[in-house]
């Protein structure tokens, strides 16, 4: 069968967008043919920084034949329906149509329309050019003298020529015959720009690929990552260091060239007194190029690697004294903005906060470490922290932000904040725990362990949740601008990770007072006496509401009633914090959907009041989800859905509920006798065991109700006759549902 090559030749493509732009190319072109009924055996694309390329295996040489029948009007309907029909359909009068009997609906015209099959090489030249003019680029140009006529073609940047052939394997392929804006489709295209610029003729993929590969152009990207990971290594490893992989960079960096030629720098030793990871942020961001270790002390050496373009006539000898020179500025740069920031202490800086707005809404970044001061402090003994270290952690957290070299290089924001802090002689906890409160900032981030970091990190990550959340910014769709999503899953993990014991209601609660007393201070609900106002004020750590205290004592001067009142926040408060701990709730099931637990066993577990212990819900979901998957369990779940169905259909029929203790002497069947008794005493031992919190215990004590449930449901007419057996009756089914809840919502679980 036929293969189909496309290349589309340009100047310098972004490295960003090439792989995305392959991805498109292939995906647009292989759905354009599937759409036509040319269906292919394998499609794959490849990007360099200068073409795009496509090969389409195992495609038909044409469309096949189609076949359609197509019904009409009714025999004898109006003539204006039949011209429709003939026109619709093509055919030229009722005589080449047949006629369709249906003894219900009467006799219709069916049209038997026969379309043969195009060649598929006509199709091909029809689907390029629209794909070529409708491509998705980021960002398009137009160029030369048609660019300012209407319909110009638009490509990232300026397209020079394409080629497009199509045949079997073993005959010469044809060219696809179409142009776009006077380019012309053919079989020719060009090899390395400078190594190997001329034009040479090619046919089919392999053989385009391998003349590419002559003209110094390797076409794959994971073959050009390969080969600059391997010669890098070993360059390195000839020198007697180790390469230090960078993933990201690797894939910047094939993007940047067509014939990866690695080679090694240096710079001068001096530089090592700057902090590795900035030399390494500055020869990254700066010229692309990668660092290496020196195993003998494990430290950052002072050499580079780059990944140049071309086979020097000098071995490389001007390439890399370039680079060097750059680099040796960039990081003259870098120790002067370090030098320069360790002359001021991190806690100097900290009045700088007062003029930066954090959010409109929820005020400047002084306020905000101020609020996760505070709420660190209150987190510190729940983790086993040292409040005060983390007072000083909590509050020198954001310094580096401020610095010179984090201005420069956000990426190493936090990290620099714990070197600065160790040359300022702070605590280690103190100086890890301003690097790790970001963390982890995805899932295969490091989690703090130390108790310090990770009450900093909770108060970091639930402020900004509790703040976004008072402000009604949450997460909509595929929305998520402030990353909370991320900060919830990072809350989780750090829970999870570090097996804490803690409720997350009364945190978040505590997290968002303060927000609603910014925000509600000077908008009156309800005047508050000055003592009231005190109290609140010292509770969220509000100057402004302590001020105003004083005021409306008369320490300074009496207010206006109207002009600042401050409403009650604590049902506000109260609804926000449940609302965020359904949040939580969601990404929980994420995190164990992903871990292959049921999301509906979460959801049978947070229907409880009160369970905002994330590591006791997942060690609930744990058990719950191991007594399921026993014959127990599963029946027991049978049960008592069947249970929960019939109370909701009476219920709904008496608009009424069935609470209470059913009456022990309106008993009649011994069923109901046994089924009670086993209530009893399945509650007693399920709260029990759930108090000592051996979920695995209380989920045995449910399974002592299946027999009775089940001898209940199969002997016991529930709707009895005698009005008040029934309601007994109904009352015991509540009572199962009841004792259930003892571990979790059955009515939740699919």
């Amino acid at each position: 069968m036929p293969d189909l090559l496309l290349e589309l030749f340009s100047e310098e493509i972004p490295a960003r967008m090439q792989a995305k732009a392959a991805d498109d190319l292939r995906k647009m072109v292989t759905d354009k043919l599937v759409a036509e009924g040319l269906v292919y055996d394998g499609a794959k694309s490849f990007a360099t920084p200068r073409r795009l390329a496509l090969t389409i295996h195992g495609l038909p040489a044409r469309q096949p034949d189609l076949k359609d029948e197509r019904k009409g009007p009714k025999v004898g309907a109006p003539d204006a329906a039949v011209q429709g029909f003939l026109k619709a359909t093509g055919l030229k009068s009722l005589d080449e149509a047949t006629i369709q009997k249906d003894p219900k609906k009467g006799d219709f015209y069916v049209a038997l329309i026969e379309k043969a099959g195009r060649p598929a090489i006509d199709v091909i030249a029809e689907i390029i050019p629209v794909i070529i003019r409708t491509f998705p680029w980021p960002k398009a140009m137009r160029w030369g003298e048609l660019s300012a006529k209407p319909g110009a073609l638009q490509w990232v940047r300026p397209l020079h020529s394409i080629v497009a052939t199509f045949g079997m394997e073993t005959e010469e392929p044809d060219v696809v015959a179409f142009d776009v804006a006077g380019i012309k489709a053919g079989q020719v295209t060009r090899g390395h720009r400078f190594m190997a610029p001329a034009e040479f003729s090619v046919r089919r993929f392999e053989d385009y690929e391998a003349k590419l590969f002559d003209a110094k152009v390797v076409l794959d990207p994971q073959r050009r990552k390969d080969i600059i990971l391997a010669d890098a290594k070993e360059l390195a490893f000839a020198q007697g260091f180790e390469l230090i992989e960078d993933q990201g960079l690797l894939d910047e960096v094939s993007g940047l060239v067509e014939w990866p030629v690695v080679l090694m720098g240096s710079f001068d030793e001096s530089f090592l007194s700057i902090p590795g990871e900035v030399i390494r942020a500055t020869i990254r961001n700066n010229q692309k190029c990668f660092v290496v270790n020196d195993p003998k002390t494990g430290k950052l050496a002072n050499r580079f690697i780059l990944v140049a373009n071309i086979e020097a006539s000098d071995g490389g000898a001007a390439i890399v004294a370039g680079n060097e020179r750059v680099i040796r500025a960039r990081l003259s740069d870098a120790k002067f903005f370090y030098e320069t920031d360790l002359k001021t202490k991190l806690e100097d800086r900290l009045p700088k906060f007062d003029g930066i707005v954090f959010h409109e809404k929820l005020g400047t970044q002084a306020e905000r470490i101020a609020r996760i001061e505070r709420l660190a402090t209150e987190i510190a003994p729940l983790v086993g922290a040292d409040v005060e270290k983390t007072r000083r952690a909590a509050c020198l957290a954001k310094t580096d932000l401020l610095t010179e070299v984090v201005g420069e290089f956000p990426e190493v924001q936090g990290l620099m904040g714990k070197y600065y802090a160790f040359a300022q002689g702070e605590d280690l906890s103190v100086a890890q725990a301003i690097e790790d409160h970001y963390k982890p900032q995805g899932p295969n981030d490091r989690v703090p362990t130390d108790p310090v970091a990770i009450a900093v990190a909770l108060a970091d990550k639930i402020d900004t949740l509790a703040g976004f959340w008072a402000i009604d910014e949450k997460p909509t769709g595929s929305k998520d601008p402030y990353a909370l999503r991320r900060a919830a899953l990072g809350v989780i993990k750090l829970v999870l990770e570090n097996s804490l014991r803690f409720k997350l209601f009364p945190i978040s609660y505590s997290a968002g007072f303060p927000i609603f007393g910014r925000m509600y201070f000077a908008e009156a609900l309800a005047p508050t006496e000055a003592r009231e106002v005190r109290d609140i004020g010292e509770r969220v750590g509000s100057e402004e509401l302590l001020r105003y205290a004083e005021r409306r004592e008369g320490a300074v001067k009496a207010f206006d009633p109207n002009e600042m009142m401050v409403p009650t926040w604590e049902s506000i408060g109260e609804d926000n914090a449940h609302s965020l701990l359904s949040f939580f709730a969601d990404r929980l099931k994420v995190q164990l959907r992903e871990q292959g637990a049921r999301h509906d066993l979460v959801d049978a577990v947070f229907a409880l009041e009160g369970q905002d212990d994330l590591l006791m819900i997942v060690r609930r979901v744990e058990a719950l989800g191991k007594f399921l998957d026993t014959d127990d369990g599963k029946n027991l779940l049978a049960g008592t859905k069947r249970a929960s169905n019939i109370l909701a259909i009476e219920e709904k029929k008496d608009k009424r509920t069935f609470d209470g203790a059913p009456d022990a002497l309106l008993f009649v069947a011994d069923e109901e006798k046994q089924l009670a008794r086993a209530i009893d005493e399945v509650k007693r031992e399920a709260a029990d065991a759930v108090a000592r919190e051996n979920f695995e215990a209380a989920m045995t004590a449910m399974a002592k109700l299946r027999p009775a449930v089940d001898a209940f449901f199969d002997k016991v007419k529930v709707n009895d006759d005698d009005a008040k057996v029934r309601e007994n009756r109904l009352k015991l089914l509540n009572e199962i549902r009841a004792a259930t809840r003892a571990v979790a919502d059955f009515s939740k679980i699919q």
